[in-house]
C-alpha cells in the first residue's frame, strides 16, 4: 500500500477475527416461504414426506436461503459490531455475493453462525478512492461442520 492508503492499521487488524456465534434453528415455514418467493416448485422444499422418501430428515432449504434472516436462539456479540469497519466514507454499495454449499440445510437444523472480515482492499474509481470489504458468514451445524459460507463484498466511497 502507498502512504496515501485509506486502509488503516485498525482495519488491517480486523481481518480474520471471527465474531461470537449466533445460534439459529431452521424452521419449516421460512423454507417454504423462501422457495415460494423464488418461484421454486421443487417438493423437497414443501413436502416433508417427499423429502424423507428422498433421504432427508425434513424439508430442504433451496439454494440462496440465508439462515441469518431468522430469529436467534442465543446471540453472542452483535454481528454488526463484530464486523464493523470504520472509515471516512458515508456511501456504500453491494459489490456482490456468493454462496458455497457443503451440506443441505434442513428444517430442524440448529446452526452456529459467525462472521469475519476476510479481505480489505482499495481501488481508484471515478468518484476517487473506494474501499472494498469482503466479509464471510460461516454457518456450522451442531457437529461443528461447515454447511454454508456466504461471501459478500461491500464497497464504500
Amino acid at each position: 500500500m502507498t502512504d496515501d492508503s485509506i486502509i488503516t492499521d485498525e482495519m488491517r487488524k480486523s481481518i480474520g477475527i471471527e465474531s461470537e456465534p449466533t445460534i439459529v434453528e431452521i424452521e419449516k415455514e421460512p423454507i417454504r416461504r423462501f422457495a415460494a418467493a423464488m418461484g421454486n416448485p421443487n417438493p423437497l422444499h414443501y413436502d416433508e414426506e417427499y423429502a424423507k422418501k428422498h433421504g432427508f430428515r425434513s424439508i430442504v432449504a433451496p439454494p440462496g436461503f440465508n439462515p441469518l434472516y431468522f430469529f436467534p436462539i442465543k446471540t453472542g456479540e452483535s454481528q454488526d459490531e463484530a464486523r464493523e469497519i470504520r472509515s471516512k466514507f458515508t456511501r456504500g454499495l453491494n459489490g456482490g455475493g456468493e454462496y458455497e454449499f457443503f451440506q443441505p440445510i434442513q428444517a430442524g437444523d440448529i446452526l452456529s453462525i459467525t462472521r469475519r472480515t476476510s479481505d480489505i482492499y482499495e481501488r481508484d474509481g471515478r468518484v476517487g478512492k473506494m474501499l472494498f470489504v469482503v466479509s464471510e458468514t460461516i454457518c456450522r451445524n451442531i457437529k461443528g461442520e461447515v454447511v454454508l459460507i456466504i461471501r459478500n463484498t461491500g464497497i464504500r466511497y
